[in-house]
């Protein structure tokens, strides 16, 4: 299974390792003329680096898969479905901005799939099954060690070197957090599109020293009963921001897309 990658930063890196493991193979990588050296330096001779799409394009990767955060999305997210080719991405809050969540879908339903993994959070397969029967509020909360805030808007809403305890910085709807924190709230993104939506879907993002990686909390409830689910996951030596469980998150939407057992 040939792959080609747009970004490839710490996610990339983590990513590849994965697929590589799952028989899959990194055949081209797009980025900015700024990152081609230090792509270059990272990956096999083999693999093509470039700048321009149509080059990396010219590979003719089975899945295209997305690691160049929301503006990378929106420039080069609707081209390659629009090419024809299937795209796993991984900035998923960039669907909060609307007129981007259109052109990807647009693009989408006259080209190739574009497939949107659960990235750190679980249960999103229930979520999406339960909304099959009406959902009446579904809420997440993040809590996240105060220096995987950094350079984010949270420096604005709250002392983060003087947090002590867990502290709520932020409430609002999903959109408003996805479009705020777009390193952060993907996550956000994804139990938004599987449940009641962007504006209707509920968050709280925290600030808390006690916590030893990203603690996800999911909830929800309607027809089905109710959905209480927890995960605190590890985060990428290289990005505090980010969960382990986000590549390899992706790395599994890869995979799956050429099983022919899919669970």
């Amino acid at each position: 299974m040939k792959v080609g990658i747009i970004g490839y930063g710490a996610m990339g890196a983590a990513l590849r390792e994965t697929l590589e493991e799952g028989g899959a193979k990194i055949v081209a990588a797009l980025g900015r003329e700024a990152s081609l050296e230090t792509a270059k330096a990272a990956l096999p001779d083999d693999v093509t680096v470039t700048a321009d799409f149509a080059a990396f394009a010219a590979t003719r990767p089975d899945v295209m898969v997305e690691c160049a955060g929301h503006e990378g999305l929106r420039q080069h997210g609707p081209r390659a479905l629009a090419a024809g080719f299937d795209l796993v991405i991984a900035s998923v809050g960039a669907l909060a901005d609307a007129p981007t969540e259109a052109a990807l879908r647009e693009a989408a339903a006259k080209g190739g799939r574009l497939v949107i993994p659960a990235g750190a959070l679980a249960g999103l397969d229930a979520l999406s099954a339960a909304r099959r029967a009406g959902l009446d509020e579904v809420r997440y909360v993040s809590r996240k060690a105060p220096r995987a805030w950094r350079g984010t808007a949270a420096e604005t809403m709250v002392d983060l070197d003087g947090v002590t305890a867990p502290t709520i910085f932020f409430e609002g709807t999903a959109r408003e957090a996805a479009l705020a924190f777009p390193q952060n709230a993907n996550v956000v993104a994804a139990a938004s599109l599987a449940g009641l939506g962007f504006d209707a879907t509920q968050v709280a993002l925290m600030a808390d020293p006690t916590v030893t990686g990203n603690r996800h909390l999911l909830e929800a409830r309607g027809a089905f009963g109710e959905l209480s689910i927890s995960v605190l996951a590890r985060t990428l030596p290289a990005n505090p921001k980010t969960s382990w469980l986000a590549p390899l998150s992706l790395a599994r939407a890869v995979l799956n897309l050429h099983e022919r057992v899919v669970v």
